[in-house]
Parts: C-alpha cells; sequence; structure tokens
C-alpha cells in the first residue's frame, strides 16, 4: 500500500508543480510562528487527500521544514510525522477523527510519560483551492473542503495560481500533558480541536459570503433612522417622499462596494505585475496577529497611515496574499472616476463624500451602511488622516470614521471589534513629485485615467515598499479600561463618547508610528538634511549610517519598529541606484562626496519625516548637550521634561509617563557615550570633541521644530493678548520669512497645521490662563530653554521678524 501511495503521489508531482505555485502562509513560517524544529513535528491535514498531500509536502520544503514524508525516530520508536484528521468522505462530518490518527496521537502522548524533554510539535496545515466565499443568494461554499478527482483537475487548472497552504501556531504536546494529564481521550480533544481550528480557519480565510446587493439595499432602506432621514429629506426640500426615497437609493448605489471574487483574482494578477514593475519587493511584518485576530471571530478595521493613493491596493494585496480576505475600503469619491471607479469598487471600495456636513440624509445611510458592513462580518478599511500626507509626517486624526465605529459597537455588536493600525513605507513614493509641486503652491491635479496613464508610464525603480501591522485595540477592551461607562445606552450618551473617540484615534496614529519601518533612503535623507550644505563626505554619511542603525538596535523605539540589518556601504549603494532620488556623488582630491541636489531637497524631507518621530528624542538630547557643551545629566532632563509634551503630541510619540522619559533620556545618554559622541562623569554630559560632527548631525532632526516652538513663543511673550487666529496667522509669517532667509526645505516648517497643534499643546500644558491670556513668567522658562537651543543667527532673525509683526500691530491701532 505505501509503496502504491509513493508512487501515486510522485504520478501526481509533475502536473501539480506545473498548475499550482507555491503559496505558503505565512512565507517563513519558521521564524513568524516561531516553529520549534528542533523538536519533533507532526502536520495534522483536515481530511485525506493525496493532491493536497503532494501540494503541502512541495510548500513545506520550499520553506525548509522537515520533510512530512520522513517519519519521526524518538528512543527507538519510528512515527508517522503527518497524520490526516478526517477520512475525507464528507467534509468536516464524520463522527470522530480517524482511528488512526487518534492511535498515532495516543502513541505520542505515552513517548511524552516517559520522556520528560520531549516536546513534539503538532502543526495544523490547510489546503485552499481558491477562496471565493459564495453569495448570499446561492449555495456554493468556499473550496477549502474535499473536491473529487474532477474537480480537482478544474481547481488545480483555474484556481493554481490562488491555491495556498496555511501553516497555523504549533500546539505543545508537553504543554497539553502538562494541562490535561496523559489520559487517553486527551487524544480525542485534540482532534476536535483541531477540526473547530480548521473550520474557522476557513471563514478568516474566505470571509463571510459576498452580499446581494440589492438585497442589501432593500433591507437597509427600511432601517427606521433612514426611512426618518427620507421623510426628513422631504419635508426640508419640499419634495414628495418618493422622490427623496430615489436620492436614497441613489447614495446608496453611489457608496456601496460591489465586491467580486473574480475581481479579485484579476486585481491580483495586475498588482502582482505592478509590483513587480514598481519595486524590488514587500517587506511585510506581523501579520500573524491578524491573522490571529481573525481566527479568533473578530471584526477586523484596518487604519493604515496614507502616504500614496497605491496604499490601499498594497495592503489588499498583502492581505490576500497572508490568507486573509481583503477588506471593504472606504476611499475618497475622488477616485469613482472611469474606469477605474467601477474596478475598485469590485475590489472592495466603497465610496465617501469629503464632507457630510448639513446632508442628514447622506450622513445617515453611509453610517447604516458601514454599521452593515460590521453586522455581517466584513472587514473594514479607512484612512483615518483623511487625505494623503504631502508631507511624509502623520496628519491629525479625522474622527468621523472612528465615531461611526464606536457607534456600531454600541448597537448590540455581537463580535469584537479591533482596530488594527497599518504603517505603509515606501523607499520612493509614486506620487512625491506631485507632492513637492503642491507644496510650492501648484493646484492639486483632479484624478482621472489620463493622470493614471501618466504614472503607469513612468514606472520606474522605486526600492522597496513595506506593511507593518501595528499593535491592535480591541475597542471593547480599551474603553473598558479608559472609559467603563460606555456600555451605556446609546440614546443616552453623555460627553465621554467624543473623548473616547479622540482617545483611540490618537492611540491609532501613536501605535501606526510604534511599527514604523526605518529604511535605506529615509536614513540618507535623515543625515544628508542634518547637513546645513546637504553635502557629506563618503565616511562621514556613511559614519553616521552605522550611529543611526546601532542606536535604533540598541535603543529600540519599540518591539514593532523594523530596522534594516545591511551594512551601511549596502545601503548608501541601494539608495544611489535608485531612480530620481537626487543624490549626486563629487570626486575631489581628498575623496567622495555625497551631495544632496537642492530641488530635491523638498523630496527628501518627505521621506525623513516618515522615520522623524524615532529620533527627535535622542536629537533634543544632543542638541542640549551641543549648545551647552557641558551640563549637568539632572538639567538635561528638565529641558526635555520641559519641551516632550510638545514633540508627543506633534508626532504621537508613545512614551506618557515622567519615568518612562527619564529612563528613555537615561538609555540615550548611555548610548550616546558607548558610541564616543559624549562624555559622562560625575553627572555631566559634555562634548566628545574628536566626534563633535556626529553630534551636530543628531543635533539637527529636532533644529527645524525648536525653531518653530520659538517663534510662537516669542510672538506670545511680546503679546500675551493675542489672539489665537492671529498667534497662528503670524507664526506662520514669520516661519516663511525664516525659511528663505536661511533656506529651510521641510514642506511642515510653515504649515498652519503645526503651529495650530502648537497652540493647542501650549493650552493642555498651562500656558494660558482660564481668560485666554499666556502665562508670560511659564513662556519665560520655556523661551530661556529654547534660546539656548537655537543659534544667535536664527533668534536675531525671529526676533527681528516678530518686532516688525509688533510694529505692524501698532500701526493699524
Amino acid at each position: 500500500m505505501a509503496s502504491f501511495l509513493n508512487a501515486y503521489r510522485k504520478l501526481l508531482e509533475l502536473p501539480l508543480s506545473i498548475l499550482v505555485k507555491n503559496n505558503p502562509i505565512p512565507h517563513h513560517p519558521i521564524e513568524e510562528l516561531a516553529l520549534n524544529v528542533a523538536q519533533p513535528v507532526v502536520y495534522v491535514l483536515p481530511y485525506t487527500s493525496e493532491t493536497d498531500f503532494v501540494i503541502f509536502r512541495k510548500n513545506c520544503l520550499s520553506v525548509g521544514l522537515p520533510d512530512p514524508l520522513e517519519q519521526n525516530e524518538i528512543n527507538g520508536r519510528v512515527l508517522p510525522r503527518f497524520v490526516f484528521l478526517d477520512e475525507g468522505r464528507r467534509f468536516f462530518k464524520s463522527k470522530g477523527a480517524k482511528k488512526e490518527t487518534i492511535t498515532i496521537f495516543n502513541n505520542y502522548l505515552e513517548l511524552h510519560r516517559t520522556l520528560p524533554e520531549l516536546d513534539v510539535q503538532l502543526i495544523p496545515v490547510s489546503v485552499l483551492w481558491g477562496r471565493a466565499p459564495g453569495r448570499e443568494d446561492k449555495t456554493g461554499l468556499p473550496n477549502l473542503r474535499l473536491l473529487n478527482g474532477l474537480q480537482k483537475t478544474i481547481a488545480a487548472i483555474w484556481f493554481g495560481r490562488d491555491t495556498f497552504v496555511r501553516f497555523s501556531q504549533a500546539v505543545s504536546l508537553r504543554y497539553m500533558t502538562r494541562e490535561h494529564g496523559f489520559d487517553q481521550k486527551i487524544a480525542q480533544k485534540l482532534a476536535r480541536v483541531a477540526k473547530i481550528h480548521f473550520a474557522k480557519q476557513r471563514i478568516s480565510a474566505t470571509g463571510p459570503r459576498l452580499p446581494n446587493r440589492q438585497a442589501m439595499f432593500n433591507k437597509l432602506l427600511q432601517q427606521p433612522v433612514i426611512l426618518a432621514a427620507i421623510e426628513d429629506e422631504a419635508k426640508s426640500k419640499n419634495i414628495s417622499k418618493e422622490k427623496a426615497y430615489k436620492e436614497a437609493e441613489k447614495i446608496l448605489d453611489e457608496i456601496a462596494a460591489n465586491v467580486s471574487y473574480e475581481g479579485l483574482r484579476m486585481a491580483d494578477r495586475f498588482l502582482r505585475w505592478l509590483w513587480n514593475k514598481l519595486y524590488q519587493g514587500i517587506d511585510v511584518e506581523n501579520a500573524d496577529r491578524v491573522r490571529k485576530l481573525a481566527l479568533e471571530g473578530h471584526e477586523i478595521v484596518y487604519v493604515p497611515c496614507h502616504r500614496s493613493h497605491i496604499d490601499y491596493l498594497l495592503l489588499s494585496y498583502v492581505l490576500y496574499h497572508q490568507g486573509l480576505v481583503p477588506p471593504h475600503i472606504a476611499a475618497g469619491i475622488n477616485l469613482n472616476f472611469w474606469p477605474v471607479g467601477g474596478m475598485f469598487r469590485r475590489g472592495g471600495a466603497f465610496f465617501i463624500r469629503r464632507t457630510f456636513k448639513g446632508n442628514r440624509l447622506y450622513s445617515t445611510i453611509f453610517r447604516e451602511y458601514l454599521a452593515e458592513l460590521f453586522h455581517r462580518g466584513y472587514s473594514v478599511e479607512y484612512f483615518i488622516e483623511g487625505g494623503r500626507s504631502r508631507t511624509g509626517r502623520l496628519l491629525a486624526p479625522k474622527t468621523g470614521m472612528m465615531s461611526m465605529t464606536l457607534q456600531a459597537l454600541q448597537q448590540q455588536q455581537t463580535r469584537p471589534i479591533s482596530v488594527v493600525p497599518v504603517y505603509v513605507g515606501y523607499e520612493h513614493v509614486l506620487e512625491v513629485d506631485t507632492y513637492a509641486k503642491e507644496l510650492r503652491g501648484a493646484a492639486k491635479e483632479k484624478e482621472n485615467a489620463g493622470l493614471v496613464l501618466r504614472v503607469i508610464k513612468k514606472l520606474r525603480n522605486l526600492g522597496k515598499g513595506y506593511v507593518n501591522f501595528g499593535e491592535p485595540i480591541t475597542l471593547s477592551n480599551y474603553l473598558n479600561q479608559h472609559f467603563p461607562e460606555w456600555k451605556a445606552p446609546l440614546e443616552d450618551r453623555p460627553q465621554w463618547f467624543n473623548k473616547a473617540v479622540d482617545a483611540v484615534s490618537h492611540q491609532v496614529m501613536v501605535n501606526i508610528n510604534k511599527a514604523a519601518a526605518v529604511n535605506a533612503m529615509n536614513l540618507t535623507g535623515t543625515a544628508l538634511l542634518s547637513s546645513r550644505q546637504r553635502a557629506l563626505s563618503r565616511e562621514q554619511l556613511l559614519e553616521q549610517l552605522a550611529s543611526y542603525q546601532q542606536f535604533l538596535q540598541n535603543v529600540p523605539y519599540s518591539d514593532d519598529v523594523v530596522i534594516p540589518t545591511e551594512k551601511p556601504e549596502i545601503m548608501l549603494d541601494h539608495v544611489l541606484s535608485l531612480d530620481r532620488v537626487g543624490i549626486l556623488v563629487e570626486k575631489d582630491n581628498f575623496g567622495e562626496i555625497v551631495r544632496l541636489e537642492r530641488s530635491s531637497a523638498v523630496l527628501m524631507t518627505y521621506y525623513r519625516n516618515n522615520i522623524q518621530h524615532l529620533f527627535v528624542l535622542p536629537s533634543l538630547v544632543a542638541s542640549i548637550v551641543l549648545h551647552y557643551e557641558a551640563i549637568q545629566k539632572t538639567l538635561v532632563l528638565d529641558s526635555v521634561l520641559k519641551i516632550y509634551p510638545f514633540l508627543r503630541s506633534e508626532l504621537f510619540l508613545h512614551f506618557n509617563e515622567e519615568a518612562q522619559i527619564a529612563e528613555r533620556v537615561e538609555q540615550i545618554i548611555q548610548e550616546f557615550q558607548r558610541q564616543n559622541i559624549i562624555k559622562h562623569s560625575e553627572n555631566m554630559l559634555t562634548i566628545n570633541k574628536p566626534n563633535i560632527r556626529m553630534l551636530q548631525l543628531w543635533s539637527a532632526g529636532v533644529r527645524e521644530i525648536l525653531q518653530r516652538y520659538y517663534i510662537t513663543v516669542n510672538l506670545l511673550q511680546n503679546n500675551p493678548l493675542i489672539s489665537r487666529a492671529n498667534l497662528e496667522k503670524e507664526s506662520q509669517s514669520v516661519a516663511q520669512r525664516l525659511s528663505v532667509l536661511h533656506g529651510i526645505n521641510a514642506p511642515e516648517f510653515f504649515d498652519k497645521a503645526v503651529f495650530s497643534a502648537f497652540t493647542n499643546s501650549l493650552k493642555e500644558q498651562g500656558y494660558f490662563n482660564e481668560s485666554g491670556t499666556a502665562n508670560t513668567e511659564k513662556l519665560q522658562e520655556l523661551a530661556t530653554i529654547l534660546t539656548h537651543l537655537i543659534s544667535t543667527e536664527i533668534c536675531l532673525t525671529i526676533n527681528g521678524a516678530v518686532a516688525k509683526v509688533e510694529e505692524k500691530e501698532q500701526d493699524e491701532n
């Protein structure tokens, strides 16, 4: 029998190797699932299928897992390395697992009784033939089921590229025996747990059935809140109810997605080609934490940062290839143009207008549509920043969608809702040239088919892309911890609701930044922009790249940050090989100089800003030591504590408690001392003069932020009664003058939004009294610190500009 099976498997190998592509999930199961292959492994497959086994074995070998055909030899006993859980006559319908499988489980358990060091790892594995979830009005089931010979042949031809092998977290038999003993019923319990796991895995891979779009419309249009909004629309616009009802239908058709599995498969083909054209690879991190949520039955809300129009395409593509269901995506109505609007809609996009203000019918329908998606179990994605960041920094969150998410949670949502922050990064953003034009004052170009074609025509080497799934926020747990009153009835919603929406939104931004992916481009940009001349010798640049890299490794910002492992020389060569980065290499008698073209400086600040939050605190410490030259460590901490609240608010930093900040500052000092950038003796910090250039480059990371703070503080000191609107306006004017006179390239330097955020932070930190007048005494303390950290030349320019503002106001009065 064994020889016949081996021959049959050999017969299957050739056609299947041609028709079926290797698609292991995760792509690196040993590392991503932390599998202990030093101990014996036993693969558990859901049902007997030699075709599945051949595909599974091929994927096993491709990722370096032990060969399932080989046997485990333990203490003189030889046992199989794989088992089939079910006979396979009907999908998960037999009364129990195969007797042979139960016997094998019991044999392994018996070995654990006599060998205390043994820990056999059971690894559940399933083969997914396509992932069509079926539709509500049809009886089709997802293809994670037993197929007959003809069906398998058709599936191999049709779904060959969409066949996935899913490896799951290992179950430790040692743990099972420790928790439940060696009773023979444990084997049957293992089989039952495995069956439940495979059923959950099927749902997590395919998602719920796709809706009958018209049936969903009919249901929504009968909701009492929508009927009331229709009636209100008829009264307010003096039109018939029938006309108002037609308008509601039109709005729903404008909003709703029209997901097609075949559309997703076609999109997958196109996107695979696109990424291969654009990027040298997509690095994906921490996807397993999302797979775990899906297996546990959570409603998943993906909230990525927004760098580019291709963010949602990239995230859907990554999720599909990580064995997860692509989400329904909230897309701006500006993307609903021919021909891509229909393609996006079939891929899961539902469209949202820029504003709901003054349109109760639209806002009600949209809110109920979103709640219906949650109710039906579809994962959802939206961009909390509202639009794409033109500066490379996270924008302040717009809380409308988060508010609707929390409302859905209160509307008797049975499944837990987990928000998954996602960091999306690129070594080269497709639209960055357009961003530069817009930041120089050009009007935003309206999206259209011609724009899409022009972008595709400019396909070029853009380096690598990064998708890192941040720490999820399970909303019920978060609210229980921070807002325990949240379970009050919705109609009695008190003040806590808006505070909760703001708090969750802020935490999402913090978690996105905690999952930053550092790359060669933004490290190189950070170093070059730190030089006032935007140029460094090759040796200086490599030294600074090594310093950044060592700092990130030795003083990690968070466990989720991704750090490049390549040597600085390799990173620099990689950046120089990319198209249109604006970095030149020039030679003189002393060696090579790496220089950033002036016209490219604005573009490079975009990439620097992606990771600015990782370096802003060490940059502040470096700036304090550099400008004081010799300073007590306690005074360094005092200065940091005065400035840090503003940095935390502006850059969504995650250190909150004073003790955390003090510990972080101590770690920074120790690392700078280890790198010989500063000296530390008898509680005094001093410059290590041979490495002063490195200290200067480190301090530059916070230079422009402190200059902006000083502008606003100076204006307030000169006029404590200035209105908030005028304060922000004049701060922006002074910053614009400063940027011209001193060649400051950062696009956010004179952005009104950053001054508005700083004013908010001043208010939160008590720099205004109850009447709104500035607290000059407290401002003086902050101004004294800032004056020490800014060059005399910059201070003089700011003071002169502020004096002119005061003269202008006196003339007007």
